[in-house]
């Protein structure tokens, strides 16, 4: 267990509650909460090993936001997750022991390229999104490559988990003929559990920073909620392109030192 990297005077307190209603919204909306979350941990001086595990264990309760505001959806299709939550799980476990068995320098050194990343798949995610749109229902599934595709899309998210919900995404939108928002509540049931695992190994094994923690599980939750109300209400566009431009920065920031 790590002594408290950065201490946590009232302000930073407040930050940390901030970031994580930020992150919980987002992950409502669009997706790319850990976007808002890790570069937060980041700047208040938190390595990137720690920075992504706690981030991952913080944020997890805004997740639930999700699985509300798709809940139709989720009940229309229950009968597909038999086979992909198991995988998920699997997946999201091997991703988090490959986090934590690796040097925390290889992470540190890869942290930027994943930003980078998940940034550019979170920037493309409305093309995809209308790709999803007018799929027809003809088309066939293709259930090896959604296997393979999900198993692959849980590791990353074990092992990092920004903008895992878009990679999710994709490969529904690539294996499985439906609608977005169909796609949508497969992808917010999975990645609460992928996250969930992932919380679970670095609550018992990692590098968590407890208060930091339960300071952005306090405001995740509430941004959770938040995001779940306005996922149907609002254009997730601006959202988005905040979202981008912290993960951009983040990434370049890290690249440079």
């Amino acid at each position: 267990m790590l002594l408290t990297i950065a201490h946590l005077d009232a302000a930073r307190e407040a930050v940390l509650v901030l970031a994580g209603f930020g992150a919980g919204l987002f992950n409502g909306v669009a997706g790319g909460g850990t976007m808002i979350s890790f570069p937060v941990l980041l700047a208040l001086g938190y390595p990137a090993l720690a920075a992504n595990v706690t981030s991952t264990v913080g944020i997890w309760p805004g997740y639930l936001g999700g699985v509300a505001g798709f809940r139709r959806e989720i009940s229309e299709q229950s009968d597909r997750f038999g086979v992909l939550a198991p995988l998920t799980v699997v997946g999201a476990a091997a991703g988090a022991v490959l986090l934590l068995t690796t040097p925390s320098s290889a992470f540190t050194r890869l942290a930027p390229w994943l930003v980078l990343f998940a940034s550019a798949l979170f920037a493309v995610a409305p093309l995809l999104g209308r790709r999803l749109a007018t799929r027809s229902g003809s088309e066939h599934a293709r259930p090896v490559g959604l296997w393979v595709g999900m198993f692959a899309s849980a590791v990353y998210g074990g092992y990092f988990g920004a903008a895992m919900g878009v990679i999710i995404l994709a490969v529904l939108g690539l294996t499985l003929p439906d609608t977005i928002a169909r796609s949508s509540g497969i992808r917010a049931v999975l990645s609460v559990l992928a996250n969930g695992v992932a919380a679970i190994v670095f609550i018992v094994h990692g590098h968590l920073q407890w208060g930091a923690a339960g300071l952005l599980a306090v405001g995740s939750l509430f941004g959770g909620y938040a995001g779940a109300v306005a996922a149907r209400r609002l254009p997730s566009t601006g959202l988005r392109v905040v979202v981008i431009a912290i993960g951009l920065a983040t990434g370049i920031k890290l690249l440079v030192g």
